[in-house]
């Protein structure tokens, strides 16, 4: 009985920390007293940064909560008062005290209204958020094959070093954390590292991360923390030694010295 309540608190604590590991950041817009009156001085009021427009940027899989403050229900409805709903999401009409969440998993602008109080508009502008970090593989091979890698991460990522005997990429993790979500999500091309991956923060292997496929890029998601300083990671194959244009200029090469040694026999004789 007692291994049988072990085992269900570990199963408990596994479940806690893998949902914690890819949560996403959630924003919460205000719906503030008066904003039934169409003469209200504003309507939002976004908790982030206090604009009160009720436009907002989020990222892919953050979510939105609307809050309501008011002493009227209110609905939070996608769409437009001239065009109508158009069922990405809606609230319906929820009370004093209430909130909706709707979370956001694809890329676009999606308005929304307030279906009792048509003047009541906002919008959420949904971005991939990604920072580029350039020229990675500019060290190695013949310095000319190189890629921008994109990612989103809560510090500033630098100062790629690839080991071509490894065949592993080290990346300083840089700077004071500007958000609370510490999951590194990259775009990693598999012509600059190919997986599968071994990866390691800090000189501790890290097993719980996310690899997916789009065509020819690796999208990573990895939980790291404030304090990583190092993140290294460990492929099947890296940057080739030749990039394209090596290669074309060594054929050239190889074409004009055999045409000139063909042109030297021939005069020879």
């Amino acid at each position: 009985m007692k291994l049988f309540f072990i085992f269900g608190l570990s199963l408990l604590f596994a479940g806690t920390l893998f949902g914690s590991v890819y949560a996403q950041s959630t924003y919460v817009i205000n719906i503030p007293s008066g904003a039934s009156e169409p003469n209200a001085p504003y309507f939002w009021q976004v908790e982030r940064d206090g604009s009160t427009t009720g436009d907002i940027e989020v990222h892919v899989g953050d979510t939105v909560s609307w809050e309501n403050a008011d002493t009227a229900p209110h609905t939070v409805t996608s769409g437009t008062p001239e065009n109508g709903p158009d069922d990405i999401f809606d609230s319906s009409l929820f009370p004093p005290g209430q909130s909706f969440q709707h979370t956001f998993t694809e890329l676009g602008n999606y308005p929304y209204f307030c279906l009792v109080h048509p003047w009541m508009v906002g919008e959420v502008m949904v971005t991939e958020g990604l920072s580029i970090l350039p020229k990675v593989g500019k060290s190695v091979g013949d310095g000319m094959t190189t890629f921008d890698l994109e990612y989103r991460y809560s510090k500033l990522i630098d100062n790629p070093s690839i080991n071509l005997d490894k065949k592993s990429i080290t990346f300083e993790l840089i700077g004071n954390a500007k958000t609370t979500n510490h999951n590194l999500f990259l775009k990693m091309p598999s012509a600059l590292l190919d997986g599968p991956y071994v990866i390691w923060a800090d000189g501790k292997k890290i097993d719980e991360f996310e690899h997916k496929m789009d065509g020819e890029m690796n999208l990573l998601t990895i939980p790291l923390t404030e304090k990583t300083k190092q993140l290294t990671i460990v492929g099947t194959s890296v940057v080739p030694e030749f990039g394209i244009l090596a290669m074309a200029i060594l054929a050239i090469g190889i074409i004009s010295i055999i045409g000139l040694s063909k042109k030297s026999y021939i005069m020879r004789f």
